[in-house]
């Protein structure tokens, strides 16, 4: 990331943001269940609200920086694990939901996010959801990635990329200069 938008995704205002508008749109409807892995929190604007709401909280961070962050302020509230998204550190049906917002733009290739979705489907429980929220394309947000990495993802293609990964009944919903997804892994809930 760059300066700019470290140190907008490190703002109060961003953090206000994603609890009043952005988590409660792109969760709506959402059943997370127990055991929840968030990918890619990044500063943990989205990791902190998450973690006052749902019971067992992991999150997977790339950036060793940022993960130590979480860990220091988050500790006690959730498990911050520092690894990779394309190559997840955790067993085959482990979580009840996996969530990621605001941060698939940021994955280095189309074919790293699909290897993203893949990992995502593997270590959820079968009935499990997969669901999140990113941006998409403007001028504006091209400006705010100079000499960073973006690669949006398209939301009209996103539903056959998630049946790709093993996912069924994939849901994108646009709205002003974001969307929203959610879909499923195969097979009856199960409670962890």
């Amino acid at each position: 990331m760059n300066w700019i938008h470290r140190k907008l995704c490190s703002s109060d205002r961003w953090a206000a943001t994603v609890e009043g508008t952005l988590l409660p749109w792109a969760l709506s409807g959402v059943e997370l269940g127990d055991e929840v892995l968030e990918i890619g929190p990044g500063f943990g604007a989205t990791t902190t609200v998450l973690a006052r709401d749902v019971p067992r909280l992991t999150a997977v961070e790339i950036d060793p920086a940022s993960a130590e962050s979480l860990r220091r302020t988050l500790a006690d509230r959730a498990t911050i694990v520092n690894g990779d998204a394309t190559d997840l550190p955790f067993p085959d049906e482990s979580f009840d939901a996996v969530v990621c917002f605001t941060m698939l733009h940021h994955v280095p290739s189309p074919s790293a996010q699909d290897t993203l979705f893949a990992q995502a489907c593997r270590v959820l429980r079968p009935g499990g959801t997969f669901a999140g929220s990113d941006s998409r394309y403007s001028r504006a947000f091209r400006l705010l990635h100079l000499r960073d990495t973006m690669v949006v993802v398209d939301p009209d293609g996103l539903p056959e990329r998630l049946r790709a990964a093993g996912l069924t009944d994939p849901q994108v919903t646009t709205g002003r200069g974001s969307f929203r997804f959610r879909a499923s892994k195969p097979g009856t809930v199960r409670k962890s």
